[in-house]
């Protein structure tokens, strides 16, 4: 079935991916228009690609320590999920867990009981969100795992790049990584007793780049994150899940966020990332910028119309013994 896929995708294949891609500009205009504070462009709060110092780590990590939580939607299963489970999931499988609202058998063969239906609803508002952002959150503290990392479903992780990254963290310390999507701390208004409120500003990294939370850091955040703990909090500050967990961990917590160049969202020019950085890169991303077609710059195996996404040439110079990469015409 996956040869399949990758020597022709058909037009209705196609189609679909292409939906997807414009689905990421309608869900982008949605949350414009329903959070106006999050209009502005990426910011640059000090991005980094090490550690800090202070940070760094003593002793080892394992692929096995990270538990990698995917959210996604029933209409997504087929045009998204399908192409993540084909690719870096397949290098990640034991690691991953996936989020999703409706019971879908097809998805449930391919995961097994790595797949969630979280019972949560489909729409894209910021209870739907957080009921799926709690779940994850919950399922994360009850594997043990020392790592909790958020992705959404057009996200292409690299595995290795993670790896990386995080075992250069101590798990000894509050570690909360990813990028900021504004080019300054958010503000919103938290609502108090008796009808009062008061103004709060805080850095939260954008759930559509991925995000990371070490498991000292997360257990900080239970009275908080926990259950539906995590919706009320939402309610406080009328933000999406991503925002939330910025609030939970700077004002809630103490904590705070240490940004970092390796994620990537389709909420930044992704053409302006060098190809040869591109195998470095902890997370990357596809959909439509500035009313174009946002993807990597990335030559073949496949061609734009074959893999519009670019995730599939892209796994294939990461992993290029994949049985389709080898059968893929000059490749």
């Amino acid at each position: 079935m996956g040869c399949r896929l990758i020597r022709g995708l058909s037009g209705a294949a196609v189609f679909l991916v292409s939906v997807a891609l414009l689905s990421v500009r309608h869900r982008g205009a949605q949350e414009t228009a329903q959070y106006p504070e999050l209009r502005e462009g990426m910011g640059q709060k000090d991005l980094q690609v090490h550690p800090p110092e202070g940070y760094r780590t003593e002793g080892s990590l394992t692929l096995g320590d990270i538990f990698i939580a995917v959210k996604t939607t029933k209409r997504f299963h087929q045009s998204r999920m399908e192409l993540l489970l084909d690719t870096w999931i397949s290098r990640a499988r034991e690691q991953t867990y996936v989020f999703t609202d409706e019971e879908d058998d097809a998805l449930k063969r391919r995961m097994g009981d790595h797949v969630v239906f979280t019972n949560c609803s489909a729409e894209h508002s910021h209870p739907a969100l957080s009921c799926k952002m709690a779940i994850e959150f919950d399922t994360f503290l009850a594997s043990g795992r020392r790592w909790f990392c958020h992705l959404d479903d057009d996200n292409y992780l690299n595995p290795r790049a993670l790896l990386k990254l995080l075992s250069s963290y101590s798990v000894t310390w509050d570690v909360y990584l990813g990028k900021p999507s504004l080019n300054r701390p958010i503000r919103a208004s938290e609502t108090l007793p008796n009808n009062q409120t008061k103004s709060v500003r805080f850095w939260f990294a954008t759930g559509g780049a991925g995000f990371c939370i070490s498991r000292r850091l997360a257990s900080k955040m239970v009275p908080w994150a926990s259950g539906r703990n995590f919706l009320s909090t939402s309610e406080l500050i009328r933000l999406p899940d991503d925002c939330t967990v910025g609030y939970i961990i700077e004002c809630k917590v103490g904590g705070h966020l240490l940004p970092n160049a390796l994620f990537h969202s389709h909420l930044e020019n992704l053409q302006l990332i060098p190809a040869s950085q591109l195998m470095q890169q902890v997370t990357l991303s596809y959909g439509v910028f500035e009313n174009k077609l946002n993807v990597i710059e990335l030559s073949g195996p496949f061609s734009p119309q074959e893999d519009p996404s670019r995730f599939r040439s892209l796994h294939c110079h990461l992993y290029p013994d994949t049985s389709w990469c080898l059968q893929a015409v000059g490749w």
